[in-house]
């Protein structure tokens, strides 16, 4: 059933987020008995990003095992955001959790992720210049007035002034998703380094949103022991992080991928749907809610409705790629 807040109108998200106190619970006691029963390692090993989906997470795995059986790992490269970094470890101290700093650049350049990145840069902008430009990546936005190609776009950026916009080919396309992806998985890697030698178990930060849309990279963030809010959409993350007592800041904070010189939104670059629309329509498809009731819902029209349907599906497709076992010859 979904909340009426009066004769004509719905709420899908007050009935999402009902009972989350109850579901902070239910996390914890999973956290628990998945670490400690059923894979008897001795404690839980987190990638802290200074985002919400990790803050949150560090802080359940808390309450589920305690500080000392936590130890959080901040990973940051070249193209991070400084704030990632400071966040990280603002948590961590708070949460009065073990932590390490582990700067994956080193990796990243010995296999020449950065020089690749910048001669893709230079074949649309020639004279990008990596000590003055940031760059970052667009799609159009779901919510547009028409119904736009999916095509992304290469930002260059001066001094938080666009300088430049070009299209990306898909064969450009995928050179830069390749070498953006080589950083979640190297941040793996460095995750299950630490996990091995302490016999501890390396926890997923994946949410109900991002594992519907495939917005994950196969064994990156993708590839981990267990996944605690992988049943709870982004809004219902939020809503934990307030009642886990989360700093605001990382609550505030616009999520990102954190893999681009320049701020990209995790909303423009894969998702094209804000998360408050997104994860009304993903909860509309998942209890089958009549299209009337989206609509009030959403503030949505009928067509719009659809165009998102239409890309939600598509991702859903990609989706099934990452999420399933690899075939086998029988």
């Amino acid at each position: 059933m979904v909340t009426r807040t009066s004769e004509n109108e719905y709420d899908i998200k007050k009935e999402m987020l009902r009972n989350t106190e109850d579901l902070k619970e239910k996390l914890s006691a999973f956290i628990k008995q998945t670490v400690r029963d059923q894979f008897r390692k001795e404690g839980i090993v987190i990638g802290v990003s200074g985002g919400v989906d990790s803050a949150v997470i560090a802080a359940l795995a808390v309450d589920a095992l305690g500080p000392d059986r936590v130890y959080g790992l901040i990973l940051p490269e070249k193209e991070s955001s400084p704030s990632s970094r400071e966040l990280g470890i603002d948590l961590c101290k708070t949460l009065r959790i073990r932590y390490d700093e582990v700067p994956i650049t080193p990796v990243l350049e010995a296999l020449s992720v950065y020089t690749k990145k910048e001669s893709l840069i230079r074949e649309l902008f020639p004279r990008y210049d990596p000590e003055y430009h940031t760059t970052s990546l667009s799609r159009p936005p779901m919510t547009a007035d028409e119904e736009m190609i999916n095509i992304p776009s290469l930002i260059l950026m001066k001094n938080q002034e666009i300088l430049g916009t070009k299209r990306l080919s898909a064969k450009q396309f995928f050179n830069v998703l390749s070498l953006q992806n080589v950083k979640q998985r190297t941040r793996m890697m460095v995750e299950y380094m630490y996990a091995e030698k302490m016999n501890y178990a390396v926890c997923g930060t994946t949410n109900k949103t991002e594992f519907l849309t495939g917005f994950f990279v196969k064994y990156g963030d993708g590839g981990v022991d267990l996944e605690p809010i992988a049943n709870c959409y982004k809004l219902q993350v939020y809503k934990l992080a307030e009642l886990l007592n989360i700093d605001k800041r990382i609550i505030a904070r616009a999520p990102s991928p954190d893999t681009w010189s320049h701020f990209t939104s995790d909303e423009e670059v894969s998702l094209r749907i804000p998360y408050d629309i997104l994860d009304q329509l993903l909860y509309a498809d998942e209890n089958h809610l009549p299209s009337d009731l989206v609509e009030k819902s959403t503030n949505l029209s009928k067509q719009h409705i659809e165009w998102a349907y239409r890309h939600i599906l598509s991702l859903k497709n990609a989706a099934r790629f990452l999420q399933g076992s690899p075939p086998v010859c029988q």
